[in-house]
């Protein structure tokens, strides 16, 4: 059966990429427990009906409640550089000074929450991104509630104990590495981890462990190793244009 121009036309407008009615990097605020944190949220220019969304969790040295220091390194600075590979809602939400992303992720949740719903996110693609202390954080949610999202993305983090930031799985557990590795399995939760071999901050033996627990448990791991480079593995992470290439693909 063949449509009438004006019906294709409502199903092309329905189904097709929308120009955003705000663009950019937007600064916007979260109550938290009475609290106001602040964020910012990139939108793309032009998205979907129901856009993709990544909540993107920034390293140590981005902590603070200014709201705009997280989107000046990694996902941020990729997106500014390459905005046609990222088109998606971007969630840049801030830990305290003083916190880790175990102990504000309830804000990083908070901030996903209300763009999800301010901007109709696709529930079905929903990602966690995440360098050095923000990579900890990624674990740390996903052992929280691995079906919460379609994929991960861990550069230069760690799931166990580094300095004073807790591992992920609480104490007790022989190997915590495999405990966190088979829950991610069990959950059908891609994911894609990226370090230096050289880092002088976090050491690269915490991500090879992770891998190759996440191997033996059957889980869906992508493993990259960077030679030469050091605790900076995001800039060059996040400007491989087949990372959000694989990302974009992934659904719960």
């Amino acid at each position: 059966m063949r449509l009438r121009p004006a019906l294709a036309g409502l199903l092309l407008l329905a189904t097709g990429p929308l120009a955003a009615r705000e663009a950019g990097f937007l600064a916007r605020t979260v109550i938290v427990d009475g609290a106001p944190h602040r964020y910012v949220v990139y939108v793309p220019a032009t998205m979907a009906r129901r856009p993709p969304v990544i909540l993107a969790l920034h390293g140590a040295g981005e902590r603070g409640d200014d709201g705009w220091l997280p989107t000046d390194v990694g996902l941020g600075h990729a997106i500014r550089q390459h905005p046609e590979r990222w088109p998606a809602i971007v969630v840049f939400p801030q830990a305290a000074a003083d916190h880790s992303w175990l102990d504000d992720r309830r804000i990083a949740l908070a901030a996903l929450v209300q763009a999800e719903q301010r901007f109709h996110a696709d529930r079905h693609r929903v990602y966690a991104v995440g360098l050095s202390m923000g990579g900890n954080g990624v674990w740390g949610l996903a052992h929280d509630n691995a079906r919460r999202f379609a994929a991960a993305v861990v550069v230069a983090g760690f799931a166990g104990p580094f300095h004073s930031f807790a591992g992920i799985i609480p104490d007790g557990q022989p190997d915590p590495f495999t405990a966190l590795a088979r829950e991610l399995a069990a959950a059908k939760l891609p994911v894609w981890i990226v370090h230096g071999d050289v880092d002088p901050v976090v050491p690269v033996a915490d991500s090879r462990a992770m891998a190759a627990a996440l191997t033996a448990a059957g889980g869906d791991v992508r493993y990259h190793e960077l030679p030469g480079v050091g605790h900076n593995s995001w800039d060059p992470a996040f400007a491989d244009p087949a990372l959000p290439a694989w990302l974009f693909t992934r659904r719960r």
